[in-house]
């Protein structure tokens, strides 16, 4: 197993920057997962603390708050089979496709020792529910963000875009002059409870990712492996009972791909469940509303980590490095039931 690494073109803009380092230095690295040659962003030391992205982003879709993460964790942020700069999956993607062996894969060639906090967002959070599940002394908190897998209803058009010939004749229109944009415009408008104010890095990421070749055809293909006419493919609401995992769920609460009541019905199954709801937030809290979600999630970190015994932490190679109780309009809940 080798690891490639070079400090990465993705910079991270002056106001993200902590207080007492001029620049947060984000690594951008590869590594050979069974056979698919995968990038990750590394920063920051301590505790390790790993992101997965959704459907159609990629590692760089964690940026706006990985310097605050950084700060405390050493933070991974992975790019999924076919997405960002990362290979495609061996075998492709198939309708119940589980990337969590490819996660778990990936977290053995780095040679992580558990436990690790793991945070997953849309599919991710469904392949983080699913590595908790499987193994859970790995874990020592789970983060669902929108995630998938925790109800049946999706946004209508991700429903048809699985749709055979339909995939394909929308892969089709996006390359055509303008179609690009197009595609770009229409995905903004259905992420973002207010486009008008989504990054402008994030938008042209975005349209570049699109342009890639091979992405779309990946794209289509993971939203098959996800979704299908009648919606989710897979739900694991069943499962949840048996979760022993501390769990924080975060919501935006004018998501229009996954609806915010999935995440009130999940959270009521949990034996240690925690819900945070972002008003005036859509499916990307973390981009949307990054300062909050850093907050938010900091928290929930830092609540966790004076339970377990502390010990010294290291990391693989010196990288630059880079806060209090829930924010306002936050719903709790557990066991016990605490609300705000």
């Amino acid at each position: 197993m080798s690891v490639t690494s070079t400090v990465s073109a993705v910079r991270l803009h002056a106001e993200d920057r902590p207080q007492d380092q001029d620049e947060l230095a984000v690594h951008e690295r590869r590594v050979t997962v069974g056979g698919t040659r995968t990038q990750y962003l590394e920063a920051g030391t301590g505790p390790l603390l790993l992101l997965l992205h959704g459907h159609e982003q990629s590692a760089t879709s964690w940026r706006w708050v990985i310097p605050a993460l950084a700060r405390t964790h050493r933070v991974l942020a992975l790019s999924l089979p076919g997405h960002g700069d990362t290979g495609p999956a061996v075998g492709d993607y198939a309708p119940g496709a589980d990337l969590t062996a490819f996660v778990a894969a990936f977290l053995d060639a780095l040679h992580i020792d558990p436990p690790l906090d793991v945070v997953g967002h849309s599919a991710g959070g469904a392949i983080a529910l699913r590595l908790a599940l499987a193994d859970p002394k790995r874990i020592r908190s789970l983060t669902l963000v929108d995630s998938a897998g925790l109800g049946h209803e999706v946004h209508p058009l991700l429903a048809l875009d699985t749709l055979p010939v339909i995939g394909e004749l929308a892969i089709m229109i996006s390359r055509m002059p303008g179609g690009d944009w197009g595609r770009t415009t229409m995905s903004t408008a259905m992420l973002f409870a207010q486009p008008w104010r989504a990054p402008a890095d994030f938008i042209t990421e975005q349209h570049a990712l699109g342009r890639r070749p091979g992405q779309l055809e990946a794209s289509t293909a993971m939203a098959r492996a996800l979704f299908g006419p009648c919606g989710q493919r897979q739900i694991l609401l069943g499962h949840l009972p048996t979760l022993t995992t501390p769990t924080l769920i975060v919501w935006g609460g004018c998501d229009y791909v996954l609806p915010a009541h999935h995440a009130h019905a999940a959270v009521n199954l949990l034996p240690d469940g925690r819900l945070s709801v972002f008003p005036h937030c859509g499916h990307l809290p973390h981009v949307e509303q990054p300062d909050r979600f850093a907050v938010v999630l900091g928290d929930w970190l830092a609540e966790h980590r004076e339970q377990q015994p502390q010990r010294p932490w290291s990391t693989p190679a010196p990288i630059p490095t880079a806060s209090h109780g829930l924010g306002e309009g936050s719903v709790l809940a557990s066991p016990q039931r605490r609300t705000a």
